[in-house]
Protein backbone atom coordinates (compact mmCIF):
# COMPACT_ATOMS: atom_id res chain seq x y z
CA UNK A 1 0.00 0.00 0.00
CA UNK A 2 1.26 3.21 -0.86
CA UNK A 3 -0.68 6.09 0.21
CA UNK A 4 -0.42 7.79 -2.83
CA UNK A 5 -2.92 9.27 -5.72
CA UNK A 6 -3.84 7.69 -8.21
CA UNK A 7 -3.63 9.47 -11.39
CA UNK A 8 -4.40 8.01 -14.64
CA UNK A 9 -2.71 4.63 -14.31
CA UNK A 10 -0.25 5.84 -12.23
CA UNK A 11 0.64 6.61 -8.81
CA UNK A 12 2.11 9.80 -7.63
CA UNK A 13 2.61 11.69 -3.93
CA UNK A 14 4.16 15.41 -4.51
CA UNK A 15 3.15 16.68 -1.25
CA UNK A 16 4.70 16.60 2.07
CA UNK A 17 1.52 16.67 3.68
CA UNK A 18 0.27 13.39 4.98
CA UNK A 19 -2.78 11.67 7.63
CA UNK A 20 -3.33 8.26 8.68
CA UNK A 21 -6.19 6.41 8.95
CA UNK A 22 -7.27 5.04 12.41
CA UNK A 23 -9.23 1.95 14.11
CA UNK A 24 -12.61 3.23 15.80
CA UNK A 25 -12.85 0.14 17.90
CA UNK A 26 -9.12 0.63 19.28
CA UNK A 27 -8.50 4.62 18.58
CA UNK A 28 -5.02 2.70 17.10
CA UNK A 29 -3.47 4.53 13.84
CA UNK A 30 -3.40 2.11 10.73
CA UNK A 31 -0.23 2.53 8.43
CA UNK A 32 0.60 3.62 6.01
CA UNK A 33 0.21 7.56 6.20
CA UNK A 34 -1.58 9.21 3.11
CA UNK A 35 -0.61 11.88 0.93
CA UNK A 36 -2.61 14.87 0.81
CA UNK A 37 -3.02 15.59 -3.30
CA UNK A 38 -1.63 18.95 -4.35
CA UNK A 39 -3.01 21.09 -6.48
CA UNK A 40 -1.39 20.36 -9.62
CA UNK A 41 -2.33 16.63 -9.14
CA UNK A 42 -5.90 17.81 -8.73
CA UNK A 43 -5.38 19.08 -12.11
CA UNK A 44 -3.24 16.29 -13.59
CA UNK A 45 -6.21 14.06 -12.90
CA UNK A 46 -8.71 16.46 -14.11
CA UNK A 47 -6.67 17.34 -17.22
CA UNK A 48 -6.45 12.97 -17.76
CA UNK A 49 -9.85 12.58 -17.66
CA UNK A 50 -10.78 15.32 -19.82
CA UNK A 51 -8.67 13.40 -22.51
CA UNK A 52 -10.03 10.52 -21.91
CA UNK A 53 -13.58 11.64 -22.33
CA UNK A 54 -12.96 12.48 -25.92
CA UNK A 55 -12.33 8.73 -26.63
CA UNK A 56 -15.16 7.51 -23.66
CA UNK A 57 -18.04 9.06 -24.92
CA UNK A 58 -17.78 7.55 -28.25
CA UNK A 59 -16.98 3.51 -26.85
CA UNK A 60 -19.68 1.06 -28.22
CA UNK A 61 -21.61 -0.54 -25.85
CA UNK A 62 -19.86 -3.93 -24.98
CA UNK A 63 -16.12 -2.11 -24.21
CA UNK A 64 -17.58 -0.01 -21.49
CA UNK A 65 -19.52 -3.20 -20.52
CA UNK A 66 -16.25 -4.90 -20.34
CA UNK A 67 -14.45 -2.56 -18.05
CA UNK A 68 -17.23 -2.75 -15.29
CA UNK A 69 -17.55 -6.12 -15.53
CA UNK A 70 -13.67 -6.34 -14.68
CA UNK A 71 -13.82 -3.98 -12.17
CA UNK A 72 -16.38 -6.78 -10.41
CA UNK A 73 -13.53 -9.14 -11.34
CA UNK A 74 -10.70 -7.28 -9.72
CA UNK A 75 -12.66 -6.65 -6.74
CA UNK A 76 -13.82 -9.83 -6.27
CA UNK A 77 -9.96 -10.63 -6.39
CA UNK A 78 -8.87 -8.38 -3.78
CA UNK A 79 -10.07 -11.46 -1.35
CA UNK A 80 -9.99 -10.91 2.08
CA UNK A 81 -7.30 -8.06 2.28
CA UNK A 82 -10.06 -6.09 1.05
CA UNK A 83 -12.47 -7.19 4.00
CA UNK A 84 -9.86 -7.03 6.71
CA UNK A 85 -8.81 -3.53 5.40
CA UNK A 86 -12.54 -2.14 5.56
CA UNK A 87 -13.24 -3.68 9.05
CA UNK A 88 -9.88 -2.03 10.42
CA UNK A 89 -11.03 1.18 9.35
CA UNK A 90 -14.61 1.45 10.09
CA UNK A 91 -15.29 -1.03 12.81
CA UNK A 92 -17.72 -2.58 11.20
CA UNK A 93 -17.93 -6.35 11.26
CA UNK A 94 -16.66 -8.86 8.90
CA UNK A 95 -20.23 -10.10 7.49
CA UNK A 96 -21.04 -6.65 6.78
CA UNK A 97 -18.08 -5.96 4.25
CA UNK A 98 -19.19 -9.46 2.85
CA UNK A 99 -22.06 -8.65 1.97
CA UNK A 100 -21.24 -4.82 1.04
CA UNK A 101 -19.25 -6.54 -1.45
CA UNK A 102 -21.52 -8.37 -2.98
CA UNK A 103 -23.85 -5.33 -3.59
CA UNK A 104 -20.73 -3.36 -4.77
CA UNK A 105 -19.62 -5.84 -7.52
CA UNK A 106 -23.44 -6.90 -8.63
CA UNK A 107 -24.33 -3.50 -9.28
CA UNK A 108 -20.95 -3.21 -11.58
CA UNK A 109 -22.78 -5.91 -13.39
CA UNK A 110 -26.12 -4.59 -13.52
CA UNK A 111 -24.78 -1.85 -15.03
CA UNK A 112 -23.08 -3.56 -17.84
CA UNK A 113 -25.78 -5.09 -18.31
CA UNK A 114 -27.80 -1.62 -18.88
CA UNK A 115 -25.43 -0.57 -21.24
CA UNK A 116 -25.34 -3.63 -23.38
CA UNK A 117 -28.85 -3.90 -23.28
CA UNK A 118 -28.80 0.01 -24.62
CA UNK A 119 -32.01 1.76 -23.70
CA UNK A 120 -31.04 4.10 -21.58
CA UNK A 121 -29.60 6.61 -24.59
CA UNK A 122 -33.92 6.99 -25.18
CA UNK A 123 -33.43 7.03 -28.71
CA UNK A 124 -35.95 8.81 -30.84
CA UNK A 125 -36.23 8.99 -34.26
CA UNK A 126 -38.83 11.05 -36.35
CA UNK A 127 -38.53 10.81 -40.10
CA UNK A 128 -38.65 14.01 -42.34
CA UNK A 129 -42.02 14.14 -44.47
CA UNK A 130 -40.76 16.31 -47.18
CA UNK A 131 -44.40 16.61 -48.71
CA UNK A 132 -45.96 18.05 -45.23
CA UNK A 133 -48.33 20.77 -45.89
CA UNK A 134 -47.96 23.49 -44.89
CA UNK A 135 -44.18 23.50 -44.15
CA UNK A 136 -42.01 20.11 -44.73
CA UNK A 137 -41.24 17.96 -41.73
CA UNK A 138 -37.66 17.71 -40.91
CA UNK A 139 -35.59 14.08 -40.17
CA UNK A 140 -35.08 14.38 -36.13
CA UNK A 141 -33.51 12.38 -34.04
CA UNK A 142 -32.67 12.28 -30.04
CA UNK A 143 -30.80 10.31 -27.96
CA UNK A 144 -28.71 10.83 -24.26
CA UNK A 145 -25.06 10.77 -24.14
CA UNK A 146 -22.36 11.10 -21.95
CA UNK A 147 -22.19 14.68 -20.08
CA UNK A 148 -18.21 14.58 -19.27
CA UNK A 149 -15.63 14.17 -16.43
CA UNK A 150 -17.70 13.51 -13.39
CA UNK A 151 -16.09 14.27 -9.77
CA UNK A 152 -17.25 11.18 -6.63
CA UNK A 153 -17.07 11.82 -3.26
CA UNK A 154 -16.67 9.08 -0.99
CA UNK A 155 -19.18 8.19 1.69
CA UNK A 156 -18.09 7.11 4.86
CA UNK A 157 -21.02 4.86 6.07
CA UNK A 158 -20.59 2.88 3.02
CA UNK A 159 -17.16 2.40 2.84
CA UNK A 160 -17.33 -0.16 -0.28
CA UNK A 161 -21.07 0.09 -1.96
CA UNK A 162 -20.80 4.38 -1.98
CA UNK A 163 -17.30 4.96 -2.46
CA UNK A 164 -14.46 4.35 -4.60
CA UNK A 165 -16.28 1.75 -7.10
CA UNK A 166 -19.68 2.17 -5.76
CA UNK A 167 -22.93 3.62 -7.28
CA UNK A 168 -22.07 6.76 -8.31
CA UNK A 169 -18.81 5.44 -10.38
CA UNK A 170 -20.47 2.54 -11.48
CA UNK A 171 -23.44 4.77 -12.81
CA UNK A 172 -20.55 7.32 -14.26
CA UNK A 173 -18.63 5.28 -15.79
CA UNK A 174 -21.47 2.86 -17.30
CA UNK A 175 -22.90 6.71 -19.18
CA UNK A 176 -19.08 6.90 -20.81
CA UNK A 177 -17.96 9.44 -18.09
CA UNK A 178 -14.51 9.14 -17.14
CA UNK A 179 -14.47 9.61 -13.28
CA UNK A 180 -12.31 11.15 -10.67
CA UNK A 181 -12.39 9.88 -6.72
CA UNK A 182 -12.14 12.08 -3.65
CA UNK A 183 -10.82 8.97 -1.33
CA UNK A 184 -12.82 9.46 1.93
CA UNK A 185 -10.04 9.97 4.22
CA UNK A 186 -11.44 7.58 7.32
CA UNK A 187 -10.82 4.63 5.08
CA UNK A 188 -8.29 5.26 2.79
CA UNK A 189 -6.28 1.89 2.58
CA UNK A 190 -10.07 0.05 1.65
CA UNK A 191 -10.41 3.10 -1.06
CA UNK A 192 -6.46 2.39 -2.26
CA UNK A 193 -7.10 -0.86 -2.57
CA UNK A 194 -10.24 -0.63 -4.61
CA UNK A 195 -8.56 1.65 -6.41
CA UNK A 196 -5.80 -0.74 -7.72
CA UNK A 197 -8.41 -2.73 -8.68
CA UNK A 198 -10.26 -0.21 -10.73
CA UNK A 199 -6.93 0.60 -12.48
CA UNK A 200 -5.84 -3.03 -13.41
CA UNK A 201 -9.40 -3.47 -14.97
CA UNK A 202 -8.67 -0.49 -17.36
CA UNK A 203 -5.46 -1.90 -17.98
CA UNK A 204 -7.03 -4.93 -18.76
CA UNK A 205 -9.90 -3.32 -20.66
CA UNK A 206 -7.49 -1.22 -23.06
CA UNK A 207 -9.45 1.53 -21.23
CA UNK A 208 -7.63 5.14 -21.97
CA UNK A 209 -5.64 5.70 -18.95
CA UNK A 210 -7.64 8.81 -17.17
CA UNK A 211 -11.11 7.05 -17.44
CA UNK A 212 -9.93 6.99 -13.54
CA UNK A 213 -8.06 8.74 -10.68
CA UNK A 214 -8.27 8.83 -7.00
CA UNK A 215 -6.85 11.73 -4.75
CA UNK A 216 -6.70 11.72 -1.09
CA UNK A 217 -7.71 14.77 1.08
CA UNK A 218 -8.02 15.21 4.62
CA UNK A 219 -9.62 18.61 4.49
CA UNK A 220 -12.05 20.66 2.23
CA UNK A 221 -8.98 22.12 -0.18
CA UNK A 222 -9.20 19.18 -2.73
CA UNK A 223 -12.40 18.50 -3.11
CA UNK A 224 -13.10 22.09 -3.78
CA UNK A 225 -10.41 22.04 -6.00
CA UNK A 226 -11.52 19.74 -7.91
CA UNK A 227 -15.56 20.95 -8.26
CA UNK A 228 -14.37 24.16 -9.38
CA UNK A 229 -11.81 22.64 -11.79
CA UNK A 230 -12.55 23.71 -15.58
CA UNK A 231 -13.21 20.09 -16.97
CA UNK A 232 -15.38 18.79 -14.08
CA UNK A 233 -18.97 18.50 -15.58
CA UNK A 234 -20.23 16.70 -12.94
CA UNK A 235 -20.30 15.96 -8.75
CA UNK A 236 -22.08 12.97 -6.97
CA UNK A 237 -21.80 12.77 -3.23
CA UNK A 238 -23.50 11.50 -0.27
CA UNK A 239 -23.10 12.45 3.36
CA UNK A 240 -24.35 15.70 5.31
CA UNK A 241 -26.72 18.29 4.23
CA UNK A 242 -23.43 20.99 5.65
CA UNK A 243 -20.98 19.01 3.19
CA UNK A 244 -23.32 18.66 0.57
CA UNK A 245 -24.55 22.04 0.33
CA UNK A 246 -21.36 23.84 0.34
CA UNK A 247 -20.22 21.68 -2.83
CA UNK A 248 -23.65 22.62 -4.70
CA UNK A 249 -22.61 26.33 -3.75
CA UNK A 250 -19.17 26.57 -4.97
CA UNK A 251 -20.85 23.90 -8.52
CA UNK A 252 -23.03 27.33 -9.10
CA UNK A 253 -20.45 29.62 -8.12
CA UNK A 254 -18.48 28.53 -10.83
CA UNK A 255 -18.08 30.83 -14.51
CA UNK A 256 -19.95 27.39 -15.53
CA UNK A 257 -22.26 25.96 -13.16
CA UNK A 258 -22.51 22.38 -13.10
CA UNK A 259 -25.12 19.98 -11.52
CA UNK A 260 -23.96 18.34 -7.94
CA UNK A 261 -25.94 15.48 -7.19
CA UNK A 262 -25.80 15.05 -3.21
CA UNK A 263 -27.69 13.24 -1.14
CA UNK A 264 -27.69 14.79 2.24
CA UNK A 265 -29.96 14.66 5.35
CA UNK A 266 -33.15 12.43 5.97
CA UNK A 267 -35.17 11.60 9.13
CA UNK A 268 -37.22 9.19 7.35
CA UNK A 269 -40.55 10.04 9.12
CA UNK A 270 -42.76 6.28 9.94
CA UNK A 271 -46.13 7.37 10.50
CA UNK A 272 -47.85 4.65 12.85
CA UNK A 273 -51.91 4.33 12.59
CA UNK A 274 -54.26 3.38 14.75
CA UNK A 275 -55.87 -0.20 14.21
CA UNK A 276 -52.11 -1.46 13.45
CA UNK A 277 -50.91 -0.07 16.96
CA UNK A 278 -53.95 -1.90 18.38
CA UNK A 279 -53.11 -5.16 16.80
CA UNK A 280 -48.67 -5.09 16.79
CA UNK A 281 -47.27 -2.67 19.12
CA UNK A 282 -44.84 -4.65 20.69
CA UNK A 283 -43.81 -6.43 17.16
CA UNK A 284 -43.58 -2.52 15.79
CA UNK A 285 -41.59 -1.30 18.75
CA UNK A 286 -38.84 -4.53 18.21
CA UNK A 287 -38.47 -3.63 14.42
CA UNK A 288 -38.27 0.04 14.99
CA UNK A 289 -35.71 -0.98 17.76
CA UNK A 290 -34.02 -2.79 14.96
CA UNK A 291 -33.80 -0.52 11.77
CA UNK A 292 -32.45 2.61 13.95
CA UNK A 293 -29.46 0.57 15.31
CA UNK A 294 -28.79 -1.12 12.13
CA UNK A 295 -25.29 -0.59 11.49
CA UNK A 296 -25.11 1.66 14.92
CA UNK A 297 -28.15 3.96 13.12
CA UNK A 298 -25.26 5.11 10.67
CA UNK A 299 -28.02 4.80 7.30
CA UNK A 300 -28.98 7.65 5.43
CA UNK A 301 -32.93 6.03 5.85
CA UNK A 302 -32.36 5.44 9.42
CA UNK A 303 -36.06 6.07 10.89
CA UNK A 304 -35.47 8.55 13.05
CA UNK A 305 -39.11 10.57 13.40
CA UNK A 306 -41.86 8.18 14.04
CA UNK A 307 -45.43 9.82 14.32
CA UNK A 308 -48.87 8.36 15.92
CA UNK A 309 -52.02 9.92 17.32
CA UNK A 310 -52.28 10.35 21.51
CA UNK A 311 -53.77 7.74 23.34
CA UNK A 312 -53.58 4.35 24.97
CA UNK A 313 -52.33 2.36 21.51
CA UNK A 314 -49.68 4.82 21.16
CA UNK A 315 -48.52 4.52 24.98
CA UNK A 316 -48.42 1.34 24.46
CA UNK A 317 -45.89 1.31 21.69
CA UNK A 318 -43.85 3.56 23.55
CA UNK A 319 -43.43 1.56 26.79
CA UNK A 320 -42.64 -1.19 24.61
CA UNK A 321 -39.59 0.71 23.33
CA UNK A 322 -38.89 1.50 26.19
CA UNK A 323 -38.53 -1.71 27.45
CA UNK A 324 -36.33 -3.18 24.40
CA UNK A 325 -34.30 -0.59 24.33
CA UNK A 326 -31.92 -1.42 27.12
CA UNK A 327 -30.81 -4.37 25.30
CA UNK A 328 -29.69 -2.42 22.99
CA UNK A 329 -25.81 -2.71 22.99
CA UNK A 330 -23.73 0.07 22.58
CA UNK A 331 -21.92 -0.46 18.67
CA UNK A 332 -18.63 1.02 17.14
CA UNK A 333 -19.13 4.33 15.10
CA UNK A 334 -17.71 4.75 11.85
CA UNK A 335 -14.96 7.82 13.06
CA UNK A 336 -14.79 10.09 16.25
CA UNK A 337 -16.34 12.97 14.09
CA UNK A 338 -19.71 11.00 14.03
CA UNK A 339 -19.57 9.59 16.98
CA UNK A 340 -19.08 13.51 18.42
CA UNK A 341 -21.79 14.88 16.27
CA UNK A 342 -24.15 12.29 17.40
CA UNK A 343 -23.68 12.63 21.28
CA UNK A 344 -24.10 16.71 20.85
CA UNK A 345 -27.42 16.49 18.94
CA UNK A 346 -28.82 13.01 21.37
CA UNK A 347 -27.76 16.34 24.13
CA UNK A 348 -29.48 19.08 22.40
CA UNK A 349 -32.91 16.91 21.80
CA UNK A 350 -32.42 15.76 25.53
CA UNK A 351 -32.07 18.90 26.91
CA UNK A 352 -35.12 20.61 24.81
CA UNK A 353 -38.12 21.04 27.04
CA UNK A 354 -41.14 18.76 27.11
CA UNK A 355 -38.72 16.35 24.84
CA UNK A 356 -38.84 13.28 27.59
CA UNK A 357 -36.16 10.31 27.48
CA UNK A 358 -38.32 7.13 26.23
CA UNK A 359 -34.93 4.68 26.56
CA UNK A 360 -31.09 3.99 26.00
CA UNK A 361 -29.26 1.50 25.74
CA UNK A 362 -28.48 -0.43 29.57
CA UNK A 363 -24.70 -0.64 28.57
CA UNK A 364 -22.74 2.21 28.75
CA UNK A 365 -20.77 2.89 25.82
CA UNK A 366 -16.97 2.80 26.08
CA UNK A 367 -15.18 6.03 26.48
CA UNK A 368 -12.15 4.78 24.89
CA UNK A 369 -13.40 3.20 22.32
CA UNK A 370 -15.58 5.06 19.13
CA UNK A 371 -18.68 3.78 20.70
CA UNK A 372 -22.44 5.02 20.83
CA UNK A 373 -25.53 3.68 22.49
CA UNK A 374 -29.13 3.91 21.27
CA UNK A 375 -31.61 6.43 22.57
CA UNK A 376 -34.87 7.20 22.28
CA UNK A 377 -37.26 10.59 22.89
CA UNK A 378 -41.31 11.59 23.27
CA UNK A 379 -42.21 14.94 22.50
CA UNK A 380 -45.80 16.35 21.13
CA UNK A 381 -46.64 17.82 17.78
CA UNK A 382 -46.53 21.99 19.17
CA UNK A 383 -43.22 20.58 20.69
CA UNK A 384 -42.07 19.68 17.33
CA UNK A 385 -42.89 22.63 15.30
CA UNK A 386 -41.48 25.07 17.66
CA UNK A 387 -38.19 22.95 18.00
CA UNK A 388 -36.62 23.54 14.57
CA UNK A 389 -33.71 21.49 15.37
CA UNK A 390 -36.09 18.55 15.90
CA UNK A 391 -36.66 18.40 12.56
CA UNK A 392 -32.92 18.14 11.85
CA UNK A 393 -31.24 14.45 11.30
CA UNK A 394 -29.55 12.84 14.16
CA UNK A 395 -26.87 10.70 12.06
CA UNK A 396 -26.70 7.32 14.78
CA UNK A 397 -29.12 5.52 16.47
CA UNK A 398 -31.78 7.45 18.07
CA UNK A 399 -35.51 8.42 17.15
CA UNK A 400 -38.08 10.67 17.98
CA UNK A 401 -41.40 10.02 18.67
CA UNK A 402 -43.94 12.46 18.54
CA UNK A 403 -47.60 12.18 19.32
CA UNK A 404 -50.22 14.21 17.65
CA UNK A 405 -54.06 15.30 19.32
CA UNK A 406 -56.09 14.47 16.38
CA UNK A 407 -56.14 13.28 12.50
CA UNK A 408 -56.03 16.66 11.23
CA UNK A 409 -52.73 18.04 13.58
CA UNK A 410 -51.03 14.71 11.99
CA UNK A 411 -51.71 15.74 8.79
CA UNK A 412 -50.46 19.36 9.80
CA UNK A 413 -47.36 17.72 10.91
CA UNK A 414 -46.90 15.91 7.53
CA UNK A 415 -47.50 18.84 5.48
CA UNK A 416 -44.98 20.68 7.41
CA UNK A 417 -42.14 18.09 6.66
CA UNK A 418 -39.06 18.84 4.67
CA UNK A 419 -37.86 16.41 1.96
CA UNK A 420 -36.90 13.48 2.82
CA UNK A 421 -35.62 10.15 1.36
CA UNK A 422 -38.63 7.91 2.77
CA UNK A 423 -41.63 7.87 4.58
CA UNK A 424 -43.32 4.64 6.03
CA UNK A 425 -46.85 4.02 7.30
CA UNK A 426 -47.64 1.18 9.68
CA UNK A 427 -51.46 0.15 9.36
CA UNK A 428 -53.70 -2.49 8.64
CA UNK A 429 -55.46 -2.25 5.08
CA UNK A 430 -58.80 -0.33 7.36
CA UNK A 431 -56.13 2.41 8.67
CA UNK A 432 -54.46 3.02 5.08
CA UNK A 433 -57.72 3.32 3.26
CA UNK A 434 -58.87 5.67 6.01
CA UNK A 435 -55.83 7.59 5.83
CA UNK A 436 -55.62 8.31 1.79
CA UNK A 437 -54.84 12.00 2.31
CA UNK A 438 -51.35 11.11 4.78
CA UNK A 439 -50.29 8.88 1.90
CA UNK A 440 -51.02 11.76 -0.90
CA UNK A 441 -48.84 14.15 1.31
CA UNK A 442 -46.40 12.29 1.77
CA UNK A 443 -46.11 11.53 -1.72
CA UNK A 444 -45.13 14.73 -1.90
CA UNK A 445 -42.19 15.11 0.79
CA UNK A 446 -40.39 11.94 -0.33
CA UNK A 447 -38.75 9.59 -2.84
CA UNK A 448 -39.70 6.19 -1.58
CA UNK A 449 -43.24 5.51 0.50
CA UNK A 450 -42.34 1.72 2.38
CA UNK A 451 -45.93 0.11 3.91
CA UNK A 452 -45.84 -2.24 6.82
CA UNK A 453 -41.86 -2.17 7.04
CA UNK A 454 -39.07 -0.61 7.65
CA UNK A 455 -36.48 2.17 5.28
CA UNK A 456 -33.03 0.87 6.37
CA UNK A 457 -32.02 -1.19 3.28
CA UNK A 458 -31.86 -0.05 -0.24
CA UNK A 459 -32.89 -2.61 -3.21
CA UNK A 460 -30.50 -2.30 -5.98
CA UNK A 461 -33.23 -2.82 -8.70
CA UNK A 462 -34.29 -0.94 -11.87
CA UNK A 463 -37.52 0.48 -10.21
CA UNK A 464 -35.65 1.43 -6.79
CA UNK A 465 -35.80 5.67 -6.22
CA UNK A 466 -32.73 6.72 -3.53
CA UNK A 467 -33.66 10.02 -3.23
CA UNK A 468 -36.29 13.07 -2.46
CA UNK A 469 -37.47 16.54 -2.12
CA UNK A 470 -34.25 18.98 -0.47
CA UNK A 471 -32.55 18.38 1.56
CA UNK A 472 -32.85 14.83 1.43
CA UNK A 473 -31.00 15.47 -2.43
CA UNK A 474 -29.86 18.63 -4.51
CA UNK A 475 -32.68 17.50 -7.35
CA UNK A 476 -35.28 15.69 -6.80
CA UNK A 477 -35.61 13.71 -9.98
CA UNK A 478 -32.57 11.45 -9.73
CA UNK A 479 -31.71 8.50 -7.77
CA UNK A 480 -28.34 7.31 -6.14
CA UNK A 481 -29.17 3.99 -6.91
CA UNK A 482 -30.95 1.18 -9.54
CA UNK A 483 -30.64 1.94 -12.83
CA UNK A 484 -31.98 5.05 -13.85
CA UNK A 485 -29.08 6.55 -11.90
CA UNK A 486 -27.07 6.30 -15.24
CA UNK A 487 -29.16 9.25 -16.31
CA UNK A 488 -27.43 11.93 -14.00
CA UNK A 489 -24.60 11.91 -16.20
CA UNK A 490 -26.19 12.16 -19.33
CA UNK A 491 -27.44 15.13 -21.33
CA UNK A 492 -30.27 15.13 -24.50
CA UNK A 493 -28.23 15.97 -28.07
CA UNK A 494 -30.80 16.41 -31.02
CA UNK A 495 -29.70 15.83 -34.48
CA UNK A 496 -31.76 17.46 -37.62
CA UNK A 497 -30.96 16.13 -41.10
CA UNK A 498 -27.85 14.88 -40.27
CA UNK A 499 -26.80 11.93 -42.98
CA UNK A 500 -27.47 8.71 -41.72
CA UNK A 501 -23.58 7.84 -42.22
CA UNK A 502 -22.62 10.40 -39.60
CA UNK A 503 -24.77 9.73 -36.88
CA UNK A 504 -24.28 7.94 -33.76
CA UNK A 505 -24.52 3.42 -33.73
CA UNK A 506 -28.04 4.32 -31.62
CA UNK A 507 -29.61 6.51 -34.25
CA UNK A 508 -28.90 5.25 -37.56
CA UNK A 509 -31.42 3.72 -39.82
CA UNK A 510 -30.08 -0.15 -39.69
CA UNK A 511 -30.31 0.23 -35.55
CA UNK A 512 -26.95 -2.01 -35.50
CA UNK A 513 -26.97 -2.49 -31.73
CA UNK A 514 -30.92 -3.67 -32.08
CA UNK A 515 -31.79 -1.00 -29.46
CA UNK A 516 -35.67 -0.52 -28.62
CA UNK A 517 -36.29 3.26 -29.85
CA UNK A 518 -39.42 5.28 -30.37
CA UNK A 519 -39.55 5.55 -33.97
CA UNK A 520 -42.60 8.02 -35.16
CA UNK A 521 -43.85 7.40 -32.22
CA UNK A 522 -44.49 3.62 -31.89
CA UNK A 523 -41.47 1.83 -29.65
CA UNK A 524 -39.56 -0.89 -31.92
CA UNK A 525 -36.63 -2.73 -32.37
CA UNK A 526 -36.75 -2.55 -35.95
CA UNK A 527 -34.58 -0.56 -38.77
CA UNK A 528 -36.03 2.39 -40.12
CA UNK A 529 -37.65 1.99 -43.12
CA UNK A 530 -37.75 -1.74 -42.81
Amino acid sequence: MTGQQFIAGTCTASSISTFTASNPATTNPIAPAFYEATAHEVDRAMTAAFEAFQLTRTLPPDRIAAFLDAIADEIMALGDALIERATAETGLPNGRFVGERGRTVNQLRLFAEVVREGSWVDARIDTAQPDRAPIPKADIRLMKVALGPVVVFGASNFPLAFSVAGGDTASALAAGCPVVVKAHPAHPGTCELVAEAITRAAERTAMPAGVFSMLHGQGHDVGMALVEHVHTAAVGFTGSLRGGRALFDAANRRRVPIPVFAEMGSTNPVFVLPEALAERSDAMAQGLLQSVTLGVGQFCTNPGLVVGLAGEPFSAFADAVAAHAPGSAPGTMLHEGIRHGYEQAVAHMANTADVVEVGRSATDADPLRTEAGAAFFRTDAQTYAENPHLHDEVFGPASLLVTCDNREAMLDLARNLDGHLTATLHGTPTDLEAHRDLIDILTQKVGRLVINGFPTGVEVCPSMHHGGPYPATTDSRFTSVGTAAIQRFARPICYQNLPDSLLPPALQNANPFGLWRLVNNAMTQAGVGN
